[in-house]
C-alpha cells in the first residue's frame, strides 16, 4: 500500500453528495483554458467490491475536449466523499483519441486488500459513496483540476449460502430452508455474520428460466437465515441480498429439490 494515497485522501475530503454512480457535476474546479472533463463513468457504472484477499481492479473512463487536442490525465485519486478516506491506487491510463478535440483516457485503478488493516484507524468506515479527482492537460499547455468528476460506490464484498430440507420432499408438505449472510471485514481480512438485514427467498420451478421471491427474511444476529415453505413444485431455491450503501449485493448458489 502506498500510505501517501490513503493519507492524501484524507486531506482532500469533500462534502457530503447525492448518491449517483455517474455524474459530471463538479464541485470545485480550477486551471487554465479550455480543456474540460464532459463526461466520467466509473467502472462501467457497477459499483467497485472488495473482499478479503483478491486484488481489484476497475476502469474510470475519462472523457476529455479541448480545441488544441488532448495530452492526457495528469493525476487521478479516489475515495469516500464523506470522510475523504480512501485506499485505492493510479498504477496506468490509455488514451484514445476520438477526433482530433476529444480523447477518451481510461486510468486503471487498484484495491489489494492486504493493503486494508493497516491503511487506515477503521478502513470499514471507507466503505460507501466515493468520487474521483482528475487533472486532465491539453496540448497547448492548458490544465484543468476538477473535484467529484464522478460519484461510485466502493463495497464490502459479501456471501450467501442457502440449504434446502428435507431432499426430496414430499408434495404440499413443509421445507425448510437455511443459509448464511456474511460480509468481508477490512480490518481483519475475514467474512463476518450480517445481522439484522432484509434477504430474499427466491425460487424457481423446475422449467422456469427465472427466479421468483416467495418472501423476505432478516438475517439473526450472526447473519443465519431460516425459514419453511410449502413445497408444491420441483424447483430451485435460493437466498438473494440486495445489498446496502457499503455492502455488496449477492445471490446464493441454488439448491435444487424434488418432489417425492
Amino acid at each position: 500500500m502506498k500510505r501517501r494515497s490513503a493519507v492524501a485522501a484524507w486531506s482532500m475530503a469533500g462534502g457530503a453528495v447525492a448518491l449517483m454512480l455517474v455524474s459530471t457535476t463538479v464541485a470545485h474546479a480550477e486551471g487554465r483554458g479550455d480543456v474540460r472533463v464532459t463526461k466520467t463513468v466509473v467502472n462501467g457504472g457497477k459499483n467497485v467490491g472488495v473482499g478479503t484477499s483478491k486484488s481489484i481492479t476497475y476502469p474510470i473512463a475519462i472523457t476529455i475536449r479541448d480545441n488544441s487536442g488532448v495530452k492526457g490525465l495528469t493525476d487521478v485519486s479516489v475515495f469516500n466523499s464523506d470522510n475523504g478516506w480512501g485506499f485505492s491506487d493510479w498504477v496506468g491510463t490509455r488514451c484514445e483519441k476520438k477526433s482530433s478535440t476529444t480523447s477518451v483516457c481510461t486510468a486503471t485503478m487498484t484495491v489489494n486488500p492486504a493493503w486494508l488493516p493497516d491503511s487506515l484507524p477503521d478502513p470499514n468506515a471507507a466503505a460507501g459513496n466515493w468520487q474521483v479527482n482528475a487533472t486532465v492537460k491539453a496540448k497547448d499547455g492548458d490544465y484543468w483540476i476538477s473535484d467529484r468528476i464522478a460519484l461510485f460506490k466502493m463495497k464490502r464484498a459479501s456471501k450467501l449460502t442457502t440449504n434446502a430440507s428435507p431432499e426430496p420432499v414430499v408434495k404440499g408438505h413443509k421445507l425448510t430452508v437455511t443459509g448464511s449472510l456474511t460480509r468481508a471485514s477490512w480490518k481483519d481480512l475475514k467474512y463476518h455474520g450480517f445481522s439484522g438485514q432484509a434477504v430474499q427467498l427466491q425460487f424457481k420451478k423446475s422449467g422456469a428460466s427465472q427466479f421468483s421471491t416467495v418472501k423476505t427474511v432478516k438475517t439473526s444476529s450472526t447473519g443465519k437465515l431460516s425459514t419453511t415453505v410449502t413445497a408444491n413444485s420441483a424447483g430451485t431455491w435460493r437466498w438473494f441480498f440486495p445489498g446496502t450503501t457499503t455492502t455488496a449485493q449477492v445471490a446464493s448458489g441454488g439448491d435444487a429439490v424434488k418432489l417425492k
